[in-house]
């Protein structure tokens, strides 16, 4: 395997792991819940300034 196709599967593979974390936090939010920590630092959220919100 080339180092150019394994740049891309990691990069596909983050995309994903973005994509996945976005659709937790919203679904956590929508449901008046408090996200995963691991998710808000996925989309680069600090949690400490995410519980000052509201």
């Amino acid at each position: 395997m080339s180092i150019k196709s394994k740049t891309r599967g990691g990069a596909i593979g983050r995309a994903f792991a973005v994509m996945s974390a976005a659709i937790s936090v919203s679904a956590a939010v929508e449901n008046h819940r408090r996200p995963n920590n691991s998710d808000l630092q996925m989309l680069g959220i600090d949690p400490k300034a995410f519980d000052r919100i509201g």
